[in-house]
């Protein structure tokens, strides 16, 4: 019988993460062990004061980093090192299992020995909106399919779509494709993804895998989360530039108008097209990243640590007007001592 593991990074958890230990606990496939990789002790330990946690969840594992050694891919990778088992499930901290069979569903996957990894649907939380839940709906539809190379013609970028809200890898497959990048702001399951492909495996997509998670974000937040996404492309052109990605986005677009119309709710056509606007924005100011101020960097980003720790923000390039052309800021001060 196959072996499994379940790794959760955690930052401030709070009841939802206990929800989901509980319902994790209570799958028809039990996980062997459950792999915390948290970031700030102080936050953890806050939720589980006097509620003997550790007591009760004897195969949970937990394992404290600052939040300046967090990092999407190796704080991930350094967990999968830990596991044990032949698959492990990848999941965050407010994703909740809809039912026992999670696990389960996810492993059926791997009948097929040509899958590397297999990604449940996600399904809106009762307070989300209307936009978020068609939103939910257009990735994550009611029926399961299994991506290969075949696919990439005609899904473009859309084959490499992974979600480690809840993925489960085989990890013989992880570790021949060598896991997740070590340093990525963003993206991490995605640029994994797209090695799985281009290498001859196959992912899946678990439609009877369930869980809740949403998030109806503000247009701040969605600007500075595609700003992120951006700059993943901007930094991986070997796997982004030769897919199609606008048309995708194009497609959600048009047809969540059309649903808006359908039912009624064409007064919200035009928080969509402000919102559009603002992931639209934010994903060209990131792929163009290597051209703007370290200042606009910082105010777009929702990862400044991802920044501190690399070294290009110290060479981030600056818009010269009068030329035209980025120049980075040593360079600007070389031209202007001459």
């Amino acid at each position: 019988m196959s072996s499994i593991d379940v790794v959760i990074p955690t930052y401030k958890p709070d009841d939802k993460f206990l929800t989901l230990i509980e319902r994790l606990e209570r799958q028809t496939v039990k996980p062997d062990r459950i792999i915390v990789m948290n970031t700030e002790q102080k936050y953890y330990d806050r939720l589980i004061y006097g509620s003997h946690f550790q007591d009760k969840y004897k195969n949970v594992e937990v394992y404290h980093i600052s939040k300046r050694e967090f990092d999407h891919g190796r704080t991930r990778h350094m967990a999968m090192k830990r596991t044990q088992g032949d698959f492990a499930l990848f999941m965050t901290q407010d994703a909740v299992p809809v039912d026992e069979k999670l696990i389960e569903e996810l492993l059926a996957a791997f009948q097929d020995g040509a899958v590397a990894v297999a990604y449940a649907r996600q399904l809106p939380s009762k307070e989300s909106g209307v936009i978020e839940r068609y939103t939910r709906e257009f990735n994550y539809p009611v029926v399961s399919m299994v991506k290969s190379a075949d696919d990439l013609e005609h899904l473009g970028i859309k084959t490499y779509f992974c979600s480690n809200v809840c993925a489960m890898y085989r990890k013989s497959a992880y570790e021949e494709l060598g896991g997740f990048v070590k340093h990525t702001i963003f993206n991490e399951d995605m640029i994994f993804a797209a090695a799985v492909i281009k290498s001859g495996y196959k992912i899946a997509y678990r439609a009877e895998a369930q869980v809740v998670h949403s998030h109806d974000f503000t247009n701040r937040e969605q600007l500075k989360r595609n700003f992120d996404l951006g700059v993943s492309q901007a930094d991986h052109p070997e796997i982004f530039a030769g897919v199609s990605s606008g048309a995708e986005g194009k497609k959600l677009v048009k047809q969540t108008a059309d649903y808006l119309r359908k039912t009624g709710n064409r007064r919200l056509i035009g928080r969509l097209y402000i919102q559009s606007g603002c992931k639209y924005m934010g994903y060209l100011l990131g792929k163009n990243y290597k051209k703007l101020p370290k200042r606009w960097i910082a105010c777009l980003t929702t990862n400044k640590e991802f920044w501190d720790n690399d070294n290009r923000m110290k060479a981030s390039t600056r818009i010269d007007v009068t030329k035209g052309y980025g120049k980075t800021e040593e360079e600007q001060k070389m031209r202007k001592e001459k």
